[in-house]
């Protein structure tokens, strides 16, 4: 199918999306912004940094990033994966985690991206936003029908699927028992 074009989108999807919120790599000048979101999400049981070691140098987390982007140095259960930041002006006010495939456990409860809005930021549009952009991004690594995925009880993010094109396939329990709504979006 190829990447989906920004015409097949609507219209103020396409606003939002090209608007204020940018996606982009993790630089050196973010690693104070990034700690900070880390630590906020961490209260949400939601990491911001993904396989991020807090004593390991900054520059070889996104040395890592980039190599995992490549497919290379994937940690074991982890799949090849593209990991942005969403800036607004000279803000990080999220991120994503766009996969290139799926493991057992991602076509499960994990999905082909997995997004976080700080908590200041949330209620914006910016995780419309975001996932809008990452649609476009996943479709270019090949990913025909991109599954996302929420816990059941969070609504906020079940309308911002359902609002890029969302249809909930169903509902299923993770080893820990949580539900998790599953949805595809063609």
């Amino acid at each position: 199918m190829g990447a989906r074009p920004w015409h097949d989108l609507p219209e103020d999807l396409v606003s939002l999306a090209r608007g204020a919120v940018r996606l982009r790599p993790l630089r050196e000048e973010d690693e104070v912004q990034a700690r900070q979101a880390h630590a906020e999400l961490a209260a949400d049981d939601f990491p911001f940094l993904l396989a991020w070691d807090p004593a390991a140098p900054w520059p070889e987390h996104l040395r890592l990033l980039g190599q995992r982007r490549r497919g290379l140095e994937v940690p074991d259960g982890w799949v090849p994966e593209t990991f942005l930041v969403a800036q607004v002006g000279g803000d990080l006010v999220g991120r994503v985690s766009i996969r290139h495939r799926l493991n057992e456990y991602l076509a499960e409860f994990g999905g082909h991206v997995g997004y976080a809005i700080r908590p200041a930021h949330r209620g914006l549009g910016y995780a419309t936003a975001v996932l809008a952009q990452a649609l476009v991004i996943a479709r270019a690594e090949g990913v025909d029908e991109v599954l996302v995925t929420c816990q059941d009880g969070n609504a906020a993010s079940a309308a911002v699927i359902t609002r890029c094109g969302g249809r909930l396939e169903d509902v299923r329990r993770d080893p820990e028992g949580r539900p998790h709504r599953r949805y595809r979006i063609a």
